[in-house]
């Protein structure tokens, strides 16, 4: 039987070795970091240092960065707005944020003063890369609503595009560890210099009051390693044999199943990321059909629970539902070679092969 392919990176990247080494170093240190004794303190610099890691990655100041359990927690920021305050939602960003934020209360006006703007900086599900939008008259505008304040979500971004908090505009930014070759369960939230926010989880005051909790010193140092080991490789230019790779996977595919739509090909992506559906073939099928010849791959966000369902970001983007019940997901990375892409090439084109047949 072959080796196993993982082309699902979007869903979680492989653990880096850096961060593993990290881990294991850090399951050594003894004390609590918010002791003040020396095994204490030496807990406390392995948390600072990752924070400075993340920071560097993320392009912002060190003191900016609150560590959370991923980035759906982080997103629980605005949770505590008054009702009258709307946060505006891009229609294609991750459940981290639908499930916490809507399109404004019943009493939220398009010029109130204080509503949030939502949105991903990079999809998910199809890669497509959104920039925010510039600030009119010193708030950013999205449909009817003007906004105050901006929330990025660029948990796919770090490590894979340049991306700098600083130069961003946003007010606050989420992303998880591993997404970027980190652990699971750890993850950021980002918060402007300057600015109050309720704190996520209360009690004992940790991450400067912002969420409560003794920290996840291992995960936290996994965290910290796999962020400077994802910026080396974006910076000596790994990423760009990634998309490479999707471009021929792409190229390989669409000569025979010329109805296969290829999701946000026209526009700026993720270097990683394919998104295709092929009408009337089930995503479902083809994700079972896959794993069954060796190949992890996805269809829409794997963050709900297992389930496989029509793709709302598709969806959203006006592709119809059809369209949007039979898109699958191909993400890679820099671990990945050529010969495991043309491997699935020729693996989906006999199945789709098959579907043909059958549809005929």
């Amino acid at each position: 039987m072959s080796e196993r392919v993982y082309l699902d990176w979007n869903a979680t990247a492989p653990l880096c070795a850096d961060a593993r080494q990290a881990m294991i170093r850090a399951m050594d240190v003894l004390g609590n970091p918010s002791s003040v004794h020396a095994e204490g303190r030496a807990a406390k610099a392995l948390v600072e240092r990752a924070r400075a890691e993340v920071a560097g990655a993320v392009g912002c100041k060190p003191a900016e960065v609150v560590f959370t359990s991923g980035a759906t927690e982080a997103a629980r920021v605005l949770d505590g707005r008054p009702p009258e305050l709307a946060v505006c939602v891009q229609d294609t960003a991750h459940d981290a944020l639908w499930s916490h934020f809507d399109l404004g209360g019943p009493t939220a006006q398009p010029d109130g003063r204080g509503h949030t703007l939502a949105m991903g900086l990079a999809n998910s599900e199809t890669g497509v890369i959104t920039l925010p939008p510039k600030k009119v008259d010193g708030r950013y505008p999205y449909g009817i609503y003007r906004c105050d304040w901006l929330l990025l979500d660029v948990t796919q971004a770090i490590g894979r595009i340049p991306f700098a908090f600083s130069w961003s505009g946003a007010d606050f930014a989420i992303l998880s560890a591993h997404k970027l070759g980190g652990p699971k369960g750890v993850g950021a939230l980002i918060v402007r210099e300057g600015l109050d926010i309720n704190a996520l989880a209360s009690g004992g005051g940790q991450e400067m009051g912002r969420r409560s909790g003794t920290e996840n010193v291992i995960g936290i140092a996994g965290f910290g390693a796999a962020c400077g080991a994802a910026m080396r490789d974006l910076e000596a230019g790994r990423w760009k044999r990634v998309a490479e790779l999707r471009n021929i996977l792409e190229r390989a595919l669409a000569p025979e199943a010329k109805e296969t739509i290829f999701v946000g090909q026209d526009k700026e992506r993720l270097p990683n990321t394919s998104c295709f559906a092929t009408p009337g073939w089930k995503a479902e099928t083809q994700v079972m059909q896959m794993d069954l010849a060796g190949f992890a791959i996805s269809a829409g966000s794997a963050c709900s629970s297992g389930k496989v369902k029509a793709s709302r970001v598709v969806e959203a983007m006006g592709l119809g539902t059809e369209a949007a019940q039979s898109a699958v997901r191909v993400s890679m990375g820099p671990g990945v070679q050529e010969k495991d892409v043309m491997r699935f090439a020729d693996t989906w084109l006999a199945q789709y092969r098959k579907f043909r047949r059958k549809a005929a």
